[in-house]
């Protein structure tokens, strides 16, 4: 299955929409799959930092970013969001992946050009157990800027979201 996450309810199709910073692009429907679905478990504006130990990530990352954690993945919000990720609720919108075709392959995205109807529409409402269950290290920093800057220069995978709502300093 692929995923889409909303806090709207009710989506009977997805039509192909063209995003704010990608008007050059052509029109998508937006999918993403199972292991980074996770990362959308979160209010909408919600920013976040996901970051994943893989293979040929270094030692000295492992240690910088999961310390003394067994966790080898890790959400960061900053503590303003925490309060409507742990009362908030999304719904998961499930897909028929023939619909779709692989985006980015890092980040999970799969893509469709035409109109998607969802198979199956789940309400979540405990968005941080939902996290916890999956393995994840849920990490609340008063900002995310510290790990902004350090971690394009890391081994690890990561995936920063919605940062345009992030606070500039701690």
């Amino acid at each position: 299955m692929l995923y889409h996450f909303s806090e709207e309810p009710d989506i009977p199709i997805f039509e192909p929409r063209i995003l704010y910073n990608q008007n050059n692009e052509p029109a998508k429907v937006w999918a993403i799959d199972a292991h980074h679905a996770p990362h959308y478990y979160f209010p909408r504006e919600c920013p976040r930092v996901c970051v994943e130990a893989v293979e040929g990530t270094t030692k000295a990352d492992v240690e910088t970013f999961f310390g003394m954690s067994y966790a080898r993945r890790m959400i960061a919000i900053e503590a303003a969001w925490y309060e409507r990720v742990r009362t908030g609720c999304v719904y998961r919108y499930s897909f028929d992946p023939t619909d779709f075709e692989l985006f980015d392959a890092n980040a999970g995205y799969y893509i469709a050009m035409k109109t998607v109807a969802p198979v199956r529409i789940e309400r979540m409402d405990d968005l941080v157990a939902s996290i916890l269950q999956e393995g994840i290290e849920l990490r609340i920093t008063p900002s995310l800027m510290p790990l902004k800057e350090r971690i394009p220069a890391s081994s690890v995978n990561f995936s920063m979201i919605r940062m345009r709502n992030a606070r500039s300093e701690g």
